[in-house]
């Protein structure tokens, strides 16, 4: 997040797209709930199903999966053509207006709501002006953005509506992603992506190489980014990658189509997994490593507002398992590293030495104060918001993008267009939230959303067991009728692993970041009829 959580009350207006914040991030849904409501702030909401804050929405836009851009241009054609974005913010703190220009010349309410699935222009418009009017005003969105094969383009179109109306670098705007756990945003600053190390530093950068060479006490690290997960799977098919070691993932449920998962894992000469639980990737493990449960663990974790917060042990750790980090210490040094850190604590000093906006942290200081990075030096207070006063870059890039339809599109074999998501009562996929016996019996098992008239044509019945099938395979779950959702579209949460909605998930990916495009592609629904009856 470009700016803080506690900044949603100061807030005039907020713009929730690709984000069902809340029952994936409650707290933060709940934040806006109460701007809208005794605040009196302005909310737009774009979602293909009416989630539960389009209820407070002065404007719900109900698009098609896929079809973020297409709007966001719209909303941008409507703001220049009436002269609503900030004409000062824009000449002074950016580059690239004239060719964002030109290519939104051709997004008009028209032809943005034919692609979108909207039967009134007017909606964008309405939108447009409300977005433009409200200063600051702040976009908040989560998957429904990035998870497509335009997803790196999706969040540059953000990016560009903010710049265009001056809110970026200033409190209450700003770009902010929701992370999906805890620490996601802890691990990507740690460098827990194939193209970088701590806090961004690229792997092509000669002298962050040589940095890290030097605090390691190695050479020749490797100055090409390495492959994401998806492209794992691809080369372990190849014969390009013989083993894997899996931890606090079940890449078997959350990775996009299963099948092409299942014969990657199946294919490693050896595979191994460390977690908490026995998952469904794990069964297909030569070797399982057992590490320490969220209660059990020392250290710090980052969360999606870029604040660093210490984590202590509140339980003692049971049976075999042990400290996440200790058990990757002890694999290097059979490799020959010869590491000897002693505790979590003089991990993170390494942390600060290596990474320049965790310089100014220590264990003492996050224990007492509310530390957001950048903190480069020990007497800085941590950053609140980012880009005040400039971009990192120096000027805000305005990129001009054009809209690109996703990989599958619906057509007369697969004539519904799925998505995926999470649900309030479960996480992820399942491996802590379905051994609550609670959580369980307010969500038992998987199911398929579907339009009150998508369901006659279908001739389905609230209840019944329906086949849903993709080109990558077929899965069997419960139909629920649901008004909420749009015609034209499915959803199905992604936890179960009974009836797994990424075997039926595409795995094209994103051309910049790699990320697959769970969000949307073209299936079928089909009526599963009793033995010996039906047609």
């Amino acid at each position: 997040m470009t700016n803080s959580i506690r900044e949603i009350p100061i807030s005039e207006a907020f713009f929730v797209i690709g984000s069902n914040t809340t029952e994936n991030h409650p707290v933060i849904g709940a934040m806006i709930k109460k701007a809208v409501i005794r605040g009196n702030k302005k909310l737009v909401v774009a979602d293909p199903r009416r989630i539960e804050l389009a209820r407070y929405a002065d404007v719900f836009l109900q698009i098609r999966p896929g079809t973020n851009i297409a709007l966001l241009n719209g909303l941008m054609h409507v703001i220049l053509r009436e002269g609503l974005h900030d004409a000062e913010y824009v000449k002074a703190r950016c580059e690239g207006f004239a060719e964002l220009e030109g290519v939104l010349q051709k997004y008009t309410p028209e032809h943005v709501a034919g692609i979108c699935g909207l039967a009134d222009p007017e909606q964008i418009v309405t939108a447009a002006r409300l977005l433009a009017a409200a200063k600051p005003m702040a976009v908040y969105y989560c998957m429904g953005i990035t998870q497509f094969k335009s997803g790196v383009n999706g969040v540059k179109s953000v990016s560009n509506l903010q710049m265009l109306l001056g809110n970026i670098g200033v409190p209450g705007g700003g770009v902010n992603p929701l992370r999906g756990q805890s620490n996601v945003q802890g691990a990507c600053d740690m460098g827990g992506l194939p193209n970088v190390f701590t806090a961004y530093q690229p792997v092509t950068n000669p002298e962050a190489r040589q940095k890290v060479e030097q605090a390691w006490g190695v050479s020749g690290l490797p100055d090409k980014p390495g492959l994401t997960i998806v492209e794992s799977m691809n080369a372990a098919i190849a014969g390009q990658v013989r083993a894997l070691y899996v931890m606090g993932e079940n890449p078997v449920l959350s990775d996009p189509n299963q099948h092409h998962v299942i014969e990657a894992l199946e294919k490693l000469d050896c595979l191994v997994v460390q977690d908490i639980t026995l998952t469904e990737t794990a069964q297909y493990a030569d070797v399982v490593l057992p590490g320490y449960a969220f209660l059990e663990k020392e250290g710090t974790v980052s969360n999606t507002e870029r604040r660093v917060q210490l984590m202590r042990r509140v339980v003692e750790p049971a049976g075999d398992a042990r400290e996440d980090w200790w058990i990757i210490q002890q694999l290097a040094n059979r490799l020959g590293a010869g590491w000897n850190y002693a505790s979590a604590e003089e991990i993170f000093e390494e942390i600060r030495r290596l990474t320049p906006s965790y310089a100014g942290m220590t264990y003492e200081r996050i224990e007492k104060e509310l530390l957001q990075w950048p903190c480069p030096t020990p007497g800085h207070p941590g950053t609140q918001f980012l880009h005040k006063d400039r971009f990192t870059r120096g000027l805000g890039l305005l990129t001009a993008i054009e809209y690109t339809p996703p990989a599958e599109e619906v057509d007369p074999e697969y004539p519904l267009a799925l998505t995926t998501g999470r649900l309030l009562e479960h996480f992820h996929t399942g491996t802590m939230s379905r051994n609550s016996k609670i959580l369980n019996e307010i969500v038992a098992e998987p199911y398929v959303e579907i339009n009150p008239h998508d369901a006659q044509n279908l001739e389905l019945a609230d209840g019944e067991i329906a086949a849903v099938s993709t080109r990558r395979g077929s899965i069997r779950l419960k139909i629920r009728i649901k008004p909420e959702i749009k015609p034209g579209v499915v959803f199905i949460p992604f936890h179960f692993a009974e009836a797994c909605a990424n075997a039926l998930t595409i795995d094209a990916l994103d051309p910049g970041c790699k990320i697959p495009e769970f969000k949307v592609c073209a299936c079928k629904v089909e009526k599963v009829y009793p033995l010996g009856g039906g047609q």
